[in-house]
């Protein structure tokens, strides 16, 4: 392990399985929500921010400009069904699952099981409009996708204390 990843204060787990990155480019668990973007099926130029809460499962997919997903309409519709998958195969069914506090059958728990599991308990809409900040989140990943290769700290990073003297 390199002096880099010792003194690091961040700790990065890579994903439980590679995924592509073209239909959810970004997803997260925090804030007490699964939370991302998606891409829609239909255009090109247009995201949908999802997310579904942690306990009741109330979820959430609008327009990164905060026009309603048609297909929400009393319950999960397919940006949150990816959005579900792409967890799994990011963070891993066991983890997600916990997160979420979701009740699960025993056995191989994937993306389709958990959001089965959830939709029958008829989770409500979620209210609280969180799509401007994990959109915002989503933005600021992309902009570190312009920073070319370095080990020196980024400016925006300095906010992380250091763990050791450097001599």
């Amino acid at each position: 392990m390199s002096d880099w990843e010792r003194s690091s204060t961040a700790r990065v787990i890579p994903p439980a399985r590679p995924r592509k990155l073209a239909k959810v480019p970004f997803v997260e668990l925090a804030d007490g929500r699964l939370q991302g973007v998606v891409s829609s099926g239909s255009d090109i130029g247009r995201v949908y921010v999802s997310s579904v809460a942690t306990g009741t499962y109330a979820f959430a997919c609008s327009t990164n400009n905060n026009r309603p997903c048609g297909g929400a309409r009393g319950s999960f519709c397919n940006h949150i069904g990816a959005l579900i998958n792409e967890a799994v195969l990011q963070y891993g069914a066991a983890r997600v699952v916990r997160y979420l506090k979701a009740e699960v059958p025993e056995g191989d728990v994937d993306g389709i099981v958990l959001a089965s599991a959830m939709r029958s308990t008829r989770p409500p809409m979620d209210e609280a409009k969180a799509a401007a900040s994990v959109f915002s989140r989503f933005l600021r990943h992309l902009a570190y996708l312009e920073h070319a290769p370095a080990t020196a700290p980024l400016p925006e990073m300095h906010f992380f204390p250091p763990t050791r003297a450097v001599a």
